[in-house]
């Protein structure tokens, strides 16, 4: 029996990602079962300090007017009023990664894209990350060791090294792995069939 696997890459912090969303989860109910599923923080800003300028504020502000035009997600435009956003999206994907050590890895996805766009807390901040695995019920002294730890970061750093040999630069993105070759699948925002029919095609 053939291999194959849908590479899903993504970043937490991504605004596109988080409009993927309902889509995503259609197709991931239609798929066949023997696929497996296997999720890459794709890493979309190194760490940073610095507030992010404004004229990147603006352009991401703009983004988000343009998914909820664009598909009817919705976004809490407090977050521009209430944070000093930095364009630092790696601590939440190790705050994944580390979820993942204790099997959580989608919900804390969902928690910290709810944390960001619905409640206008700043997921580039240590407190906001902890606060996601609390409320996931996270055995939160592991999380925290866990959080910045060589391991979580060797284990993210392994994600961004086959991020880079599936030849990924945008997110979300879809790739398949069938028979060892990779095939890579056109996102669609609005139909979940269009997808699933690519993936289909090649299998």
């Amino acid at each position: 029996m053939k291999t194959t696997t849908l590479y899903y890459i993504y970043d937490p912090m991504c605004s596109w990602c988080y409009a993927f969303n309902n889509t995503f989860n259609k197709l991931k109910s239609n798929l066949d079962d023997s696929i497996d599923i296997i999720y890459i923080a794709g890493g979309l800003a190194p760490f940073s300090n610095e507030d992010m300028p404004i004229q990147m504020q603006e352009k991401l502000q703009a983004i988000w007017k343009q998914i909820s035009q664009y598909n009817g997600t919705k976004f809490n435009h407090d977050f521009w009023k209430n944070n000093k956003p930095r364009r630092s999206t790696y601590l939440s994907c190790m705050g994944v990664i580390s979820a993942k050590l204790q099997n959580k890895e989608i919900e804390m996805i969902n928690e910290i894209q709810k944390a960001y766009y619905v409640n206008a807390k700043n997921p580039s901040n240590e407190d906001t990350i902890i606060s996601c695995a609390k409320n996931l019920g996270l055995d939160i002294n592991i999380f925290e060791k866990d959080l910045n730890s060589k391991t979580t970061l060797d284990l993210f750093e392994n994600d961004l090294n086959i991020k880079r040999k599936l030849n990924v630069n945008s997110f979300p993105s879809l790739v398949l792995k069938y028979d060892n070759k990779i095939y890579p699948i056109s996102i669609d925002y609005h139909d979940s069939n269009n997808i699933l029919e690519q993936i289909n095609k090649i299998i």
